[in-house]
């Protein structure tokens, strides 16, 4: 682990539609805290996702399941800017509030999954991102970087040497970061809960308890 004040320690922002949250979402957190040494992670959901079809449940419901399941768990926020939004959530807008709100020197980092980065391009504004926040890509079982072309070129030009760089650097800086492999879908716990089937130690029972009090994907 980095060892840092805890004062000029890096921000994460860890984003997504979170329909529902479950436990691979909270390990991956839990990891990257521990790992970057995270003043805060604050995940963040999306109220209108630009980029994939909207969530089944509203924004409202998948913040309070988020709210649930990291409660007790230091450094873990959840973040509802996005969610007073009209019209489509797009991350740079909320990586400028963040920029103002935490300053010029605050480290920044922006937690992407692979299947993100290769659609970067398609992303509102998506070549500012870096002005504003380091980004760390998690490498998920089964995907793989471009090796050419213009994410390929993006995520070349912007490589860091390593964890430490992202602490001295509040901006500007891309991580390639493996995490322990939990292949779990939402879409599938979705599923789960629409046949009638048990989701149990796919996530907390506290959000299980949440969905079936509130008649969620059914």
């Amino acid at each position: 682990m980095i060892q840092t004040n805890s004062t000029d320690a890096p921000v994460g922002v860890f984003g997504g539609t979170f329909d529902p949250v479950h436990n691979g979402h909270l390990r991956s957190a839990l990891e990257l805290m521990q790992r970057f040494s995270f003043d805060q992670l604050r995940m963040m959901p999306c109220a209108d996702p630009s980029h994939r079809e909207a969530p089944d449940a509203s924004a409202e419901h998948r913040a309070a399941m988020l709210e649930l399941a990291i409660q007790g768990s230091p450094g873990l926020l959840c973040d509802r800017r996005e969610l007073g939004r009209e019209g489509p959530s797009y991350t740079v807008d909320s990586l400028i509030e963040l920029r103002k709100e935490l300053g010029d020197e605050r480290s920044i980092c922006l937690i992407m999954g692979c299947d993100a980065v290769l659609n970067i391009t398609s992303w509102h504004r998506w070549n500012e991102l870096l002005e504003f926040a380091n980004i760390v890509v998690i490498a998920r079982p089964g995907w793989h970087l471009p090796s050419h072309g213009k994410v390929s070129d993006w995520l070349s030009a912007n490589a860091s040497a390593d964890r430490e760089a992202l602490h001295s650097r509040s901006a500007g800086l891309i991580q390639v970061e493996e995490l322990r492999p939990l292949p779990i879908s939402a879409s599938e716990i979705r599923r789960l809960f629409t046949d009638g089937h048990s989701a149990r130690f796919l996530l907390p029972d506290a959000v299980i308890d949440y969905i079936t009090n509130h008649g969620l994907y059914i």
